[in-house]
């Protein structure tokens, strides 16, 4: 059985929506679109390429999916030959047209993590809720970013329900204060206990 990766940027409130570029989701009057890239560094950008190896299938939210179909198969670059040539999972309640090649409707998330050894889920920020509400993932890769934008869609708009995770691997900052948080899903629910007794 293979892996699901969720791999979000997000602000240090939590504000996940269109960080890549202007107008990429103004959903709800949002006017911050873009607001990674002032933020980016050698240290961010080694990160998102070690975190693309191993990569054998994306799995994507359909506005996400509408976005990078408009984009990616254009782009020569190692990212770009990499989402052309694998498959791609498209999470939609519709029947949308899905024409960039090696792209289907997803049926299953739980075939999907049968047929590929890594599957990474990026950005697809309303598809992403739903798969940590419902505990189907296995990685959760959070880049924060020291910025506070007060107003956007969050990670965890509409609940989480309560999970361990497990840190993989010490977090990694870049030069601009972003800072890498790797996580595997871990088993049970948060315990509780009392500080007074310490």
């Amino acid at each position: 059985m293979g892996l699901i990766h969720i791999d979000l940027f997000s602000t240090l409130d939590l504000v996940a929506q269109a960080p890549g570029r202007p107008g990429e989701d103004p959903e709800g009057g949002f006017t911050f679109g873009g607001w990674q890239a002032p933020l980016m560094d050698e240290a961010v950008g080694r990160s998102v390429m070690e975190g693309m190896q191993g990569l054998d299938a994306l799995l994507l939210g359909r506005k996400t999916y509408d976005i990078w179909a408009a984009y990616w198969p254009h782009q020569n670059d190692s990212i770009g030959k990499l989402f052309n040539s694998v498959p791609k999972y498209v999470a939609s309640r519709g029947n949308p047209e899905l024409n960039w090649a090696g792209s289907t409707l997803l049926k299953d998330v739980r075939e999907v993590r049968d047929s590929h050894e890594n599957v990474h889920v990026i950005g697809s920020l309303d598809f992403a809720q739903t798969l940590l509400r419902e505990r189907l993932f296995d990685r959760l890769t959070l880049w924060l970013y020291p910025i506070m934008l007060g107003a956007g869609k969050k990670v965890f708009d509409g609940g989480a329900v309560p999970s361990n995770l497990r840190l993989l691997e010490p977090p990694v900052a870049g030069s601009t204060g972003a800072v890498i948080l790797k996580y595997a899903l871990a088993d049970g629910v948060p315990g509780t206990g009392d500080m007074t007794e310490q």
